[in-house]
């Protein structure tokens, strides 16, 4: 994502998610609508997709936590703010918001730092698809996934779930979820892959800063460009593929970090990194 801006300033306050940034430069964005299970609306879907491209181009952001305030992650679109607002809207209205929730998918995946979702409770719906498009899944023994579209009758291919899940789980457990949207309890998300990390009660928030603050440490340059060939190999033929490696790597290879680990190494100490 190009780093040059237009007039525009930056967002100073989000009015439909939460925002905090540390020192580290460990971002925390938080799904904060506890008493409706943090269900996503209109305002929700645009401040994520707006976020993430101010905080790709401004790349003071090393990391970022996406976690959801209160007894679970996330439930999906807002019955009443989505659903129903949706039925009274043509077809081009209805493709604009389709879009736009697919925008925050691709930004989550485009982005130049890792995303970890920070998981417990239900994430279902649309929120089962946020968690599916960030990098890392941390979650609790609590955590429950359910892709709900089939169920309120739409395609269980929504938000890019029909491309990512098959990618993570494999085609036949994606088809199993999608077709049907039943629930997927940790333990047999974390059996089919589609966790990374399974926490003991409670410790997915905690383990996703742990996680994000290493990320945040390390060679934010190399983490980004491995983020971009995951997502960029995936269609690619192996010839394409390994051109495109080779080209990267030459890349990096006259960059900053990488002659900071061989200076670090022959000096016997940890490396500084740069992200350069």
């Amino acid at each position: 994502m190009s780093p040059f801006t237009g007039s525009a300033a930056r967002t100073p306050q989000w009015r439909h998610i939460r925002l905090d940034v540390d020192d580290d430069g460990v971002a925390t964005v938080t799904l904060d609508r506890p008493d409706k299970l943090n269900a996503l609306t209109f305002g929700a879907y645009a401040d994520l997709r707006d976020l993430l491209a101010e905080l790709s181009r401004e790349k003071s952001v090393r990391a970022l936590v996406l976690a959801g305030e209160g007894r679970g992650f996330c439930s999906g679109g807002d019955v009443d703010e989505i659903i129903g607002a949706t039925l009274a809207m043509d077809t081009a209205q209805l493709l604009d918001f389709n879009r736009m929730t697919g925008q925050v998918v691709r930004a989550l995946r485009e982005c130049p730092f890792p995303v970890i979702a920070a998981l417990h409770g239900v994430a279902a719906g649309a929120g089962a698809v946020l968690a599916l498009a960030a990098d890392f899944r941390i979650a609790d023994p609590s955590t429950r996934f359910a892709f709900l579209f089939t169920r309120v009758g739409l395609s269980g291919g929504d938000m890019g779930a029909a491309y990512l899940l098959p990618r993570v789980v494999g085609l036949g457990h994606a088809t199993r979820l999608l077709m049907l949207g039943d629930a997927v309890r940790a333990p047999e998300a974390e059996r089919i892959g589609l966790l990374s990390e399974l926490t003991d009660e409670g410790r997915a928030d905690e383990r996703a800063q742990e996680l994000a603050h290493h990320l945040a440490a390390g060679p934010a340059l190399a983490y980004a460009q491995t983020k971009a060939l995951l997502t960029a190999e995936l269609d690619m033929p192996l010839a394409a593929a390994v051109e495109m490696d080779a080209a990267t790597q030459a890349h990096l290879m006259n960059g900053a970090d990488y002659a900071e680990f061989h200076a670090a190494f022959t000096a016997k100490r940890p490396p500084k990194w740069q992200g350069r």
